[in-house]
């Protein structure tokens, strides 16, 4: 096997560990040169460096801060001096020096007792990595003299030069000095703008990036050649863009002796993903701008977003998307975006839905179905809800149930339900719009994201799979996983997803035996008003139940979509993150809402008749829906998991819990101050401060919560008007709560590039179209708009909807009850029943082929299909057409991207002729010195030979 000449490892009897010395990335184009580390002491340091914003000299800023634990051991000094005198490439010395800063240093003589290898094996790779950087350009400064034990810190600062080489390898857009002025609005639309900015001036944050603009700056991609033409501090908005680049570089490593312990080895990769995955770093994060809040704080980014952004009393103004753009980077800052234009459209959504939910309150007491139900003189019997134990009743007693009913199940409910359609599509596309301004904006119109680099994980199995070829002596090309090596995360992704989405099944199938025999139980109580809210306690309790399985399944699956997807080994970080969000979703929605589901498509389906009903374990009877139907128990299931979800996790895991964290971490210092109160006492550093706070942990989880919330809104509005309302009131505290989360209880996330929201994107699609499709079976199966419409137009005799209700209902002989299924009281009502009746379209018994399926039931289930195909295509086509006739970059974008483009053509083709007439020039000047050299006397020429040769040679430097 090939052995690199850069790779050193220790001896063969250090208990067996192999470890690999990486050379630093050598990339083209990389200057190499000396980094100054100074370690300036002052009198006071912590204030020349601004408690830690600063190196001690006071003048370079940290840019980015890197956390280890260590231990006070001499074994490390003395591993690494060895690997570094074994090491053949000779490493600058630098490297061998100790970084500057409050280090703690340890003497030769110290004498250790017990030797942790795997600390230093942790201290070399730190070092190892330390080096790298240095060697890239980076300047760094230690700091383990800190009030938090057993931590120290690396800070880092990029020189203006790295910084200047990384945007030109990145090709990052800037914007430049050169200005163009932006097409503005003339006549009527001028005035109509001046009107709405001069209504919504109030409701805008008081931020200078949130000013309209008139005038752009010509951008294109960063040049060292043109630094003078770059726009002041465009290139400090993006350090930590380069920083995270620069970190994120891996070294690909092969041992140099795979055969040493029985093939065992320890590999490095030296990116910083990986260093944090094996534990060598804790943490890796920017700073925080400054402190937010107290007296005498500096103005800082971090101030103004908490105060124009990150507060409750705001929630009534825009966000500053800009400047959260700016702290944060683009991907926060088009999750924030996307959140608020959601929540913008949620508006009409929710004043649409309170008209319709108004127009059921004003037509409750015209609506002739539900009077005839509570019309007492009907003298309506009903078939008993159980064996037995229950009794006959009368329908009038379900009369609060037919009135709410009609609360959701009106008329408007279908036009509701088109309207939302419509919603989702014009949203999708208006978001589309949005994203493209942003980009425009932001200088991401020319930006393609580059290939990722591959993950840690996945360049371990690669070498795991190299070194098994290699030594059954095999010839291989470069390696790379198949569908074979990962057959087996596959079958085990494959079974696991299967067995969740089960366990989600069954947890609902035992919630309806709950109800079954819950509502069994409460029918014994003798007394009326117990037996008239036996379906009210029950369904409210289901719902309960199921909103706690839902939560507590919710942050289950989450941690097994996780495991799932690291079996799998994605290639890249993108790869890996939407293959987690799309096993998350799938294992969420089934999880959130299978119970929804039931109730709207199965709860009475698969009743049976009296006489003749179905079992569950030969003793269980199946639910029925109300005589008013499934559509106000659906109502109850949605409104409940919708709120609760939102409510408790918005409350108790966003705001409790980190509350709670923080309590621990308070009591925990506090417990330290009084052992130690002289080193408490001191200011903490920011690096310090900015370590307590919580992990940034992605996008996902905030991305997720509206999804799901999304799909509430959208998937079953026909049953429940208001959910709009409800989603723009959770949303309106939502922005507010992770606004105050990413300013005062996170630690700066790495700003990170993005063009758009991903794969989240087309998820909502989907749910959009599928939203249509169950609307539909919504509306033509659980609700009675169907059969209301079938009566009216083929049954009524006057035109009317006078005897729908008993239309609806079918009778049943007494008489035929199976063997011990009659009720125990059948004079409950205080007459002896002879015919009861049954929500279903049946034979009456005296027909001759009684109880048997009914015409009625057969015109009814075409009309229902009819209508699900029309409204689903017809709803289709409107979507699709709202998609079609928006376009999905603004006409004045597209246009300013088009001058734009010219311009730069301008510009460039300026530079050129420059250049050019600098060439012709310099041709001019040369063939004049040569006229004057060959004008010379011959004599004289010959005397200077050498000046003439060189009048010649002039070189044309341009």
């Amino acid at each position: 096997m090939r052995v690199n000449k850069k790779y050193s490892c220790l001896p063969a009897e250090e208990k067996g560990i192999h470890i690999i010395n990486i050379r630093a990335i050598e990339d083209i184009g990389y200057d190499q040169h000396e980094s100054t580390l100074l370690n300036s002491l002052s009198k006071n340091p912590d204030a020349d460096c601004k408690y830690g914003l600063y190196f001690r000299d006071g003048k370079r800023k940290v840019d980015y801060i890197l956390v280890y634990h260590y231990k006070k051991s001499s074994a490390g000094r003395t591993l690494t001096r060895r690997v570094h005198h074994n090491d053949s490439s000779a490493r600058s010395t630098k490297q061998d020096q100790p970084l500057p800063g409050k280090g703690v240093q340890l003497e030769m003589g110290e004498s250790e007792p017990h030797v942790d290898y795997h600390e230093d094996d942790k201290r070399f790779r730190r070092e190892e990595y330390e080096g790298n950087l240095v060697e890239a350009g980076l300047e760094l400064e230690r700091d383990e003299d800190t009030k938090i034990h057993g931590i120290g810190f690396v800070k880092i600062h990029a020189p203006w030069n790295v910084l200047c080489r990384e945007a030109e390898f990145l090709k990052l857009k800037m914007p430049t000095k050169k200005m163009y002025q932006i097409n503005q609005t003339h006549g009527l639309l001028k005035k109509i703008n001046s009107v709405i900015q001069k209504i919504t001036e109030p409701i805008q944050p008081k931020v200078a990036e949130h000013k309209p603009q008139t005038v752009k700056r010509l951008s294109y991609p960063f040049s060292r050649e043109k630094q003078n033409e770059m726009a002041e501090n465009s290139l400090s908005d993006q350090k930590t863009v380069i920083l995270r680049e620069i970190s994120r570089k891996d070294d690909k490593v092969r041992p140099s002796n795979p055969q040493i312990v029985n093939n065992y080895y320890v590999f490095i990769f030296q990116g910083i993903t990986s260093l944090l995955a094996n534990g060598v770093y804790s943490a890796a994060y920017p700073l925080h701008d400054g402190d937010y809040e107290g007296e005498n704080v500096e103005p800082n980014d971090r101030k103004l977003l908490c105060e124009e952004w990150a507060s409750y009393g705001v929630f009534y103004k825009y966000q500053p998307i800009d400047l959260v753009r700016k702290y944060f980077g683009e991907k926060i800052g088009l999750y924030f975006a996307w959140l608020g234009v959601y929540t913008q459209m949620l508006i009409p959504a929710s004043i649409v839905g309170i008209i319709v939910f108004l127009y059921g309150c004003a037509t409750v007491d015209e609506n002739i179905p539900s009077m005839e139900m509570c019309d007492q003189r009907n003298n309506i019997t009903m078939c008993p809800l159980c064996d037995r134990t229950c009794s006959y009743w009368k329908m009038s007693s379900a009369c609060a149930t037919a009135r709410a009913s009609h609360l959701f199940d009106n008329p408007a409910t279908v036009f509701f339900s088109v309207f939302m359609a419509l919603w989702a599509a014009t949203f999708m596309e208006h978001w589309k719009r949005k994203q493209m301004r942003l980009n425009y904006r932001w200088d991401l119109t020319g930006f393609e994201e580059e290939e990722d680099h591959p993950r840690a994980e996945y360049e371990a199995k690669v070498l795991e799979k190299s070194l098994r070829k290699e030594h059954k002596h095999k010839e291989t090309d470069k390696e790379k996983l198949t569908w074979k090596d990962r057959f087996p995360a596959y079958l085990t992704n494959f079974v696991g997803i299967i067995f969740m989405v089960g366990l989600t099944f069954a947890i609902v199938f035992g919630v309806i035996i709950y109800r079954i025999s819950t509502a069994a139980a409460l029918a014994i109580s003798s007394t009326p008003s117990g037996r008239s809210s036996v379906r009210v306690t029950v369904t409210a309790t289901a719902v309960i139940i199921n909103l706690v399985v839902i939560i507590i399944l919710d942050e289950v699956y989450g941690c097994i979509a996780r495991w799932l997807t690291q079996i799998e080994v994605p290639k890249t970080d993108k790869n890996f993150e939407e293959r987690l969000i799309f096993k998350a979703f799938l294992l969420k929605f089934v999880n959130a809402y299978t119970p929804i589901f039931y109730v709207a498509f199965f709860k009475g389906r698969f009743v049976g008749r009296p006489g003749d009903y179905v079992y569950i374990f030969h003793s269980f009877r199946m639910e029925e829906c109300a005589p008013g139907g499934c559509l106000m128990e659906l109502c109850i299931q949605l409104s409940i998991i919708m709120l609760g979800k939102q409510l408790i996790q918005n409350n108790l895991f966003e705001i409790g819990i980190p509350k709670m964290k923080k309590f621990i971490r308070y009591m925990k210092l506090k417990r330290r101050r009084s052992l130690d109160h002289e080193e408490h006492m001191k200011k903490k550093q920011r690096y310090e401060v900015d370590y307590n706070l919580e992990p940034f942990a992605g996008l996902t989880p905030e991305y997720m919560e509206m999804i799901i919330q999304f799909g509430f809104v959208t998937l079953f509005v026909a049953s429940f008007p208001l959910a709009p309302l409800f989603a723009l009131l959770n949303n309106i505290i939502e922005i507010r709560l992770d606004a105050k989360k990413f300013v005062t209880e996170l630690r700066r996330p790495v700003a990170v590039r993005a063009k758009d929201i991903g794969i989240w994107y087309n998820i909502l699609r989907g749910i959009g179209k599928l939203a249509v499709i169950i609307n539909a079976f919504v509306i033509s199966f659980t609700s009675d708009f169907i059969p209301r419409l079938v009566y009216l137009y083929m049954y009524s005799e006057n035109g009317t909807m006078h005897g729908f209700v008993n239309h609806t209902l079918s009778s049943f002989n007494v008489s035929d009850f199976q063997a011990g299924t009659a009720p125990n009281d059948p004079m409950d009502l205080g007459y002896e029943v002879q015919i009861c009746r049954y929500k279903d379209y049946r034979e009456p018994p005296w027909s001759e082929n009684k109880y048997d399926i009914s015409k009625d039931f057969w015109a009814v289930l075409a009309a229902r299909l009819a209508f699900v195909i029309v409204f689903q295509n017809l709803v289709m086509f409107m979507s699709d057409f709202v998609d079609w006739i928006i376009p999905d970059i603004p006409k004045d974008i597209s246009q300013q991207i088009h001058k734009e483009k010219v311009l730069m053509v301008e510009v460039f083709m300026r530079e050129e002729q420059g250049k050019l007439q600098m060439l012709e020039t310099w041709k001019d000047k040369d063939k004049k010195k040569g006229e004057n050299c060959n004008n010379h006397s011959p004599r004289l020429s010959r005397s200077h030979s050498g000046s003439l040769s060189s009048c010649h040679s002039y070189p044309l430097d341009v």
